[in-house]
Protein backbone atom coordinates (compact mmCIF):
# COMPACT_ATOMS: atom_id res chain seq x y z
CA UNK A 1 0.00 0.00 0.00
CA UNK A 2 1.22 3.57 -0.94
CA UNK A 3 1.06 6.27 1.79
CA UNK A 4 1.83 10.11 1.60
CA UNK A 5 4.66 10.36 4.13
CA UNK A 6 5.95 8.32 7.58
CA UNK A 7 8.59 10.45 9.35
CA UNK A 8 10.63 7.87 10.94
CA UNK A 9 13.15 7.99 13.82
CA UNK A 10 16.71 6.03 13.77
CA UNK A 11 18.84 4.68 16.72
CA UNK A 12 21.24 3.91 14.01
CA UNK A 13 23.26 1.98 16.18
CA UNK A 14 26.73 -0.02 16.11
CA UNK A 15 25.15 -3.50 17.34
CA UNK A 16 21.55 -3.26 16.24
CA UNK A 17 19.42 -0.33 14.45
CA UNK A 18 16.09 0.26 15.68
CA UNK A 19 13.21 2.46 13.44
CA UNK A 20 10.80 4.35 15.32
CA UNK A 21 7.31 5.30 12.20
CA UNK A 22 5.19 8.03 13.92
CA UNK A 23 2.04 7.12 14.89
CA UNK A 24 3.11 3.37 15.03
CA UNK A 25 5.57 2.94 17.45
CA UNK A 26 8.40 0.83 17.04
CA UNK A 27 8.70 -1.45 13.88
CA UNK A 28 11.74 -2.18 13.34
CA UNK A 29 14.56 -4.11 15.56
CA UNK A 30 17.37 -5.61 13.63
CA UNK A 31 21.68 -5.96 13.93
CA UNK A 32 23.10 -4.03 12.45
CA UNK A 33 25.09 -6.77 10.34
CA UNK A 34 25.19 -7.17 6.66
CA UNK A 35 26.12 -10.01 4.46
CA UNK A 36 27.84 -9.18 0.79
CA UNK A 37 28.76 -11.76 -1.90
CA UNK A 38 32.53 -10.56 -2.40
CA UNK A 39 32.34 -11.17 -6.37
CA UNK A 40 29.08 -9.47 -7.35
CA UNK A 41 28.82 -6.76 -4.39
CA UNK A 42 25.22 -8.02 -3.43
CA UNK A 43 23.58 -8.07 -0.70
CA UNK A 44 22.65 -11.51 0.25
CA UNK A 45 21.31 -11.18 3.67
CA UNK A 46 20.64 -8.15 6.18
CA UNK A 47 20.03 -7.70 9.97
CA UNK A 48 19.54 -11.19 11.80
CA UNK A 49 20.09 -13.27 8.95
CA UNK A 50 23.16 -11.64 8.40
CA UNK A 51 23.72 -12.09 11.97
CA UNK A 52 23.42 -15.48 12.18
CA UNK A 53 26.33 -15.96 9.11
CA UNK A 54 28.81 -14.01 11.54
CA UNK A 55 32.14 -15.95 11.71
CA UNK A 56 30.59 -18.84 9.18
CA UNK A 57 30.60 -17.56 5.81
CA UNK A 58 32.61 -19.26 2.88
CA UNK A 59 35.61 -17.55 1.24
CA UNK A 60 33.07 -15.48 -1.52
CA UNK A 61 30.78 -14.00 1.27
CA UNK A 62 31.38 -11.51 3.75
CA UNK A 63 29.68 -10.43 7.18
CA UNK A 64 30.25 -7.12 8.44
CA UNK A 65 29.36 -4.66 11.12
CA UNK A 66 29.43 -0.98 8.70
CA UNK A 67 28.96 0.65 12.04
CA UNK A 68 32.14 1.31 14.54
CA UNK A 69 31.99 2.71 18.36
CA UNK A 70 29.19 4.20 17.15
CA UNK A 71 30.09 6.02 13.56
CA UNK A 72 29.89 4.96 10.30
CA UNK A 73 33.19 2.62 9.14
CA UNK A 74 32.21 1.91 6.09
CA UNK A 75 29.91 4.81 4.40
CA UNK A 76 28.63 2.62 1.03
CA UNK A 77 27.40 -0.20 3.23
CA UNK A 78 25.94 1.76 5.85
CA UNK A 79 24.03 3.82 3.55
CA UNK A 80 22.77 0.71 1.21
CA UNK A 81 21.78 -1.00 4.80
CA UNK A 82 19.73 1.94 5.32
CA UNK A 83 18.06 2.40 2.77
CA UNK A 84 16.97 -1.67 3.08
CA UNK A 85 15.87 -0.72 6.88
CA UNK A 86 13.84 2.50 5.98
CA UNK A 87 12.07 0.75 2.76
CA UNK A 88 11.24 -2.31 4.86
CA UNK A 89 9.58 0.27 7.91
CA UNK A 90 7.51 2.47 5.84
CA UNK A 91 7.02 0.77 2.37
CA UNK A 92 6.41 2.75 -0.63
CA UNK A 93 5.82 6.00 0.20
CA UNK A 94 4.53 9.27 -2.38
CA UNK A 95 6.74 11.77 -0.32
CA UNK A 96 9.96 11.02 0.89
CA UNK A 97 10.30 10.68 4.71
CA UNK A 98 11.65 12.84 7.61
CA UNK A 99 14.23 11.48 9.23
CA UNK A 100 15.30 11.81 12.87
CA UNK A 101 19.00 10.07 13.66
CA UNK A 102 20.48 9.56 16.95
CA UNK A 103 24.34 9.89 17.20
CA UNK A 104 26.83 9.76 20.09
CA UNK A 105 27.52 13.34 22.22
CA UNK A 106 31.60 12.64 21.29
CA UNK A 107 30.92 12.42 17.64
CA UNK A 108 33.09 15.07 15.41
CA UNK A 109 31.73 17.26 12.52
CA UNK A 110 32.92 14.93 9.97
CA UNK A 111 31.15 11.68 11.80
CA UNK A 112 27.78 13.91 11.74
CA UNK A 113 27.95 14.89 8.27
CA UNK A 114 28.60 11.05 7.37
CA UNK A 115 25.71 10.17 8.80
CA UNK A 116 23.35 13.12 7.27
CA UNK A 117 24.46 12.29 3.89
CA UNK A 118 24.29 8.71 4.44
CA UNK A 119 20.48 9.12 5.27
CA UNK A 120 19.82 11.24 2.66
CA UNK A 121 21.17 9.18 0.26
CA UNK A 122 18.98 6.58 1.73
CA UNK A 123 15.89 8.15 0.75
CA UNK A 124 15.28 10.87 3.41
CA UNK A 125 14.13 14.25 2.83
CA UNK A 126 15.93 15.84 5.23
CA UNK A 127 17.93 14.54 7.75
CA UNK A 128 17.84 16.01 11.84
CA UNK A 129 20.32 14.61 14.22
CA UNK A 130 19.47 13.96 18.13
CA UNK A 131 22.39 13.06 20.70
CA UNK A 132 21.71 10.06 22.55
CA UNK A 133 21.73 11.16 25.61
CA UNK A 134 19.10 13.41 25.01
CA UNK A 135 17.09 10.98 23.02
CA UNK A 136 17.84 8.46 25.90
CA UNK A 137 16.12 10.83 28.48
CA UNK A 138 12.77 11.66 26.06
CA UNK A 139 12.76 7.68 26.01
CA UNK A 140 12.85 6.94 29.52
CA UNK A 141 9.95 9.48 30.18
CA UNK A 142 12.64 12.43 31.81
CA UNK A 143 10.86 15.66 31.26
CA UNK A 144 13.94 17.22 29.80
CA UNK A 145 12.61 20.73 29.60
CA UNK A 146 12.83 21.44 33.03
CA UNK A 147 15.28 23.18 35.19
CA UNK A 148 16.67 20.73 37.24
CA UNK A 149 19.30 18.01 36.49
CA UNK A 150 19.02 14.71 35.08
CA UNK A 151 22.07 12.03 34.29
CA UNK A 152 21.93 9.79 31.70
CA UNK A 153 24.43 6.37 31.53
CA UNK A 154 23.58 5.24 27.90
CA UNK A 155 25.45 2.26 27.17
CA UNK A 156 25.19 0.89 23.55
CA UNK A 157 27.15 -1.45 21.51
CA UNK A 158 30.02 0.92 20.34
CA UNK A 159 30.35 4.09 22.57
CA UNK A 160 28.96 4.80 26.42
CA UNK A 161 27.30 8.10 26.82
CA UNK A 162 27.33 9.70 29.98
CA UNK A 163 25.59 13.08 30.66
CA UNK A 164 23.80 15.45 32.75
CA UNK A 165 21.01 17.10 31.30
CA UNK A 166 19.12 20.33 32.09
CA UNK A 167 16.34 22.91 30.47
CA UNK A 168 16.54 21.01 27.40
CA UNK A 169 20.19 20.78 26.90
CA UNK A 170 23.38 18.76 27.48
CA UNK A 171 25.36 20.71 30.67
CA UNK A 172 28.26 18.19 30.77
CA UNK A 173 28.71 15.35 29.09
CA UNK A 174 31.21 12.23 28.44
CA UNK A 175 31.67 9.69 25.48
CA UNK A 176 33.67 6.51 25.52
CA UNK A 177 34.79 3.73 23.14
CA UNK A 178 34.10 1.12 25.96
CA UNK A 179 30.40 -0.36 25.87
CA UNK A 180 28.72 -3.93 24.48
CA UNK A 181 31.54 -4.87 21.88
CA UNK A 182 34.40 -3.83 24.63
CA UNK A 183 32.62 -6.66 26.71
CA UNK A 184 32.26 -9.07 24.14
CA UNK A 185 36.43 -8.65 23.07
CA UNK A 186 36.72 -8.91 27.42
CA UNK A 187 35.21 -12.14 27.10
CA UNK A 188 36.75 -13.49 24.38
CA UNK A 189 40.16 -12.42 26.26
CA UNK A 190 39.89 -13.87 29.27
CA UNK A 191 38.65 -17.42 28.03
CA UNK A 192 41.56 -17.57 25.74
CA UNK A 193 43.60 -16.65 28.80
CA UNK A 194 41.88 -18.64 31.42
CA UNK A 195 41.03 -21.99 29.22
CA UNK A 196 43.23 -21.75 26.51
CA UNK A 197 40.14 -21.76 24.24
CA UNK A 198 39.35 -19.34 21.75
CA UNK A 199 35.41 -18.37 21.29
CA UNK A 200 33.61 -16.54 18.48
CA UNK A 201 32.19 -13.06 18.68
CA UNK A 202 28.29 -14.34 18.99
CA UNK A 203 28.76 -16.83 21.81
CA UNK A 204 31.12 -14.19 24.06
CA UNK A 205 27.75 -12.14 23.35
CA UNK A 206 25.81 -15.00 24.32
CA UNK A 207 27.92 -15.75 27.66
CA UNK A 208 27.33 -11.94 28.80
CA UNK A 209 23.73 -11.98 28.04
CA UNK A 210 23.08 -15.45 29.56
CA UNK A 211 25.48 -14.90 32.92
CA UNK A 212 27.41 -11.53 32.46
CA UNK A 213 27.94 -9.80 35.89
CA UNK A 214 29.36 -6.70 37.35
CA UNK A 215 28.42 -7.70 40.84
CA UNK A 216 28.52 -10.84 42.69
CA UNK A 217 25.25 -13.00 42.50
CA UNK A 218 23.13 -14.33 45.29
CA UNK A 219 23.64 -17.96 43.71
CA UNK A 220 26.69 -18.24 40.90
CA UNK A 221 25.55 -19.52 37.43
CA UNK A 222 27.23 -21.72 35.25
CA UNK A 223 27.19 -21.95 31.23
CA UNK A 224 28.41 -24.05 28.76
CA UNK A 225 30.77 -22.61 26.09
CA UNK A 226 32.41 -24.32 23.43
CA UNK A 227 35.43 -23.33 21.17
CA UNK A 228 38.56 -24.09 19.92
CA UNK A 229 41.32 -25.94 22.21
CA UNK A 230 44.49 -23.14 21.17
CA UNK A 231 46.78 -26.14 22.29
CA UNK A 232 45.48 -28.54 20.22
CA UNK A 233 43.64 -27.20 17.14
CA UNK A 234 40.62 -29.32 18.49
CA UNK A 235 36.83 -28.65 19.76
CA UNK A 236 36.44 -27.94 23.40
CA UNK A 237 33.60 -27.50 25.65
CA UNK A 238 34.15 -25.57 28.71
CA UNK A 239 32.00 -24.18 31.99
CA UNK A 240 32.18 -20.67 32.57
CA UNK A 241 30.73 -19.06 35.68
CA UNK A 242 29.01 -15.91 36.85
CA UNK A 243 32.36 -15.29 39.01
CA UNK A 244 34.61 -15.91 35.61
CA UNK A 245 31.93 -13.21 34.24
CA UNK A 246 32.78 -10.64 37.02
CA UNK A 247 36.51 -10.79 36.94
CA UNK A 248 36.47 -10.71 32.76
CA UNK A 249 34.27 -7.41 32.79
CA UNK A 250 36.20 -5.62 35.32
CA UNK A 251 38.00 -3.55 33.06
CA UNK A 252 35.49 -2.18 30.73
CA UNK A 253 32.93 -2.21 33.74
CA UNK A 254 35.83 0.00 35.82
CA UNK A 255 35.99 2.49 32.65
CA UNK A 256 32.16 3.05 32.53
CA UNK A 257 32.25 3.89 36.49
CA UNK A 258 35.29 6.13 36.49
CA UNK A 259 33.33 8.09 33.63
CA UNK A 260 30.75 8.75 35.68
CA UNK A 261 32.32 9.89 38.37
CA UNK A 262 34.93 12.44 35.79
CA UNK A 263 31.06 13.16 34.66
CA UNK A 264 29.76 13.90 38.76
CA UNK A 265 33.16 15.52 39.48
CA UNK A 266 32.48 18.65 36.31
CA UNK A 267 29.05 19.04 37.33
CA UNK A 268 27.48 22.15 38.66
CA UNK A 269 26.42 22.02 42.30
CA UNK A 270 22.88 22.66 41.98
CA UNK A 271 22.62 19.94 39.23
CA UNK A 272 24.90 17.01 40.94
CA UNK A 273 22.12 17.80 43.95
CA UNK A 274 19.28 16.86 41.86
CA UNK A 275 20.91 13.75 40.78
CA UNK A 276 21.62 13.11 44.04
CA UNK A 277 18.33 13.06 44.93
CA UNK A 278 16.78 11.28 42.09
CA UNK A 279 19.25 9.27 41.00
CA UNK A 280 21.28 8.41 37.71
CA UNK A 281 19.44 6.79 34.60
CA UNK A 282 20.93 3.60 33.27
CA UNK A 283 19.42 3.18 29.28
CA UNK A 284 21.34 0.82 26.64
CA UNK A 285 21.35 -2.94 26.07
CA UNK A 286 24.42 -2.61 28.57
CA UNK A 287 22.17 -1.53 31.20
CA UNK A 288 20.94 -5.28 31.24
CA UNK A 289 24.39 -6.42 32.48
CA UNK A 290 23.45 -7.89 36.39
CA UNK A 291 24.52 -5.45 39.31
CA UNK A 292 25.75 -2.70 37.59
CA UNK A 293 23.60 -0.55 38.72
CA UNK A 294 24.29 -2.01 42.10
CA UNK A 295 28.03 -1.49 41.95
CA UNK A 296 27.45 2.08 40.43
CA UNK A 297 25.54 3.02 43.27
CA UNK A 298 28.38 1.46 45.56
CA UNK A 299 31.07 3.40 43.93
CA UNK A 300 29.25 6.70 43.94
CA UNK A 301 26.89 6.58 46.41
CA UNK A 302 23.75 8.03 44.58
CA UNK A 303 20.78 5.68 43.62
CA UNK A 304 20.33 3.80 40.11
CA UNK A 305 17.59 3.24 38.29
CA UNK A 306 16.85 1.13 35.43
CA UNK A 307 15.23 2.91 32.76
CA UNK A 308 11.60 0.58 31.41
CA UNK A 309 12.59 -1.55 28.03
CA UNK A 310 16.48 0.32 28.03
CA UNK A 311 17.18 -1.37 24.57
CA UNK A 312 14.47 0.65 23.11
CA UNK A 313 15.13 3.70 25.18
CA UNK A 314 17.23 5.50 22.63
CA UNK A 315 14.74 4.60 19.55
CA UNK A 316 11.24 5.55 21.05
CA UNK A 317 13.22 9.23 22.44
CA UNK A 318 14.14 9.71 18.79
CA UNK A 319 10.92 8.91 17.72
CA UNK A 320 8.75 11.04 20.29
CA UNK A 321 10.99 13.96 18.64
CA UNK A 322 9.47 13.19 15.49
CA UNK A 323 6.63 15.49 16.92
CA UNK A 324 8.89 18.42 17.52
CA UNK A 325 9.95 18.60 13.82
CA UNK A 326 8.66 21.85 13.65
CA UNK A 327 11.41 22.88 16.31
CA UNK A 328 13.75 21.13 14.48
CA UNK A 329 12.84 23.53 11.71
CA UNK A 330 12.53 26.74 13.33
CA UNK A 331 15.28 26.16 16.16
CA UNK A 332 18.30 24.92 14.03
CA UNK A 333 22.18 26.01 13.30
CA UNK A 334 23.50 26.06 9.70
CA UNK A 335 26.65 24.23 10.47
CA UNK A 336 28.79 22.91 7.53
CA UNK A 337 26.86 22.83 5.15
CA UNK A 338 23.55 20.66 6.91
CA UNK A 339 20.89 21.30 9.67
CA UNK A 340 20.90 19.78 12.86
CA UNK A 341 19.12 20.19 16.58
CA UNK A 342 20.54 22.18 19.28
CA UNK A 343 19.64 19.53 21.47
Amino acid sequence: MCGLRADIGVDLGTASVLVYVKGKGIVLKEPSVVAIDRNTDKFLAVGEEARKMLGRTPGNIIALRPMKDGVISDYDITERMLRYFIKKSVGRSIFKPRVIVCVPSGVTEVEKRAVIEASNQAGAIKTYLIEEPIAAAIGSGIDITEPSGNMIVDIGGGTTDVAVISLGGIVVSRSIKVAGDECDEAISRYIRKKFNMMIGERSAEDLKISIGSAFERETEEFKEVRGRNLLTGLPLTVNVSSEDMIEALKDPVQEIIETVHVVLEKTPPELAADISNKGIILTGGGALLFGLDKLITEKTGIPVKIANEPISCVARGTGKALDWVHIFESDIIEKGGYKRYKG
